[in-house]
């Protein structure tokens, strides 16, 4: 079969809404709107929105994303306390085994590629 490239704005993927899980909130309870519009061997991709608030993250080992701001603005702090914010426009790695808080500052969306290498065979 062949190999078909693949266009978000082709694709009618139904969104995902979830909150963070209430053991990580630290300001808030945002919504997260999540459009996977690809998952294929431990890579997935797609669009994640999110309303304002802030909560804990923890990569797991393997697991990394590559993110890319279309609008809004988000601030990640690692455990040492350094934060970077991103906008509009701004692209960012968060590694595998990274731990930190993920904060909206303002309502966010964002193009997303995580790769999970626990996942590909």
């Amino acid at each position: 079969m062949p190999v078909k490239l693949l266009s978000f704005a082709d694709t009618q993927t139904p969104p995902e809404y979830d909150r963070p899980r209430p053991d990580r909130l630290e300001k808030g309870n945002p919504l997260r709107t999540t459009l996977n519009h690809y998952n294929s061997n431990g890579v997935n991709a797609g669009i994640w929105a999110c309303e304002t608030g802030a909560w804990r993250i923890a990569f797991a080992a393997g697991k990394d994303e590559f993110f890319h701001v279309l609008e809004g603005r988000i601030q990640i702090t690692d455990a040492q306390g350094e934060a970077k914010q991103f906008g509009p426009g701004d692209a960012g790695v968060i590694p595998a085994d990274f731990t930190g808080v993920f904060e909206v500052l303002e309502p966010v969306r964002k193009h997303y590629v995580i790769i999970d290498r626990e996942a590909i065979k």
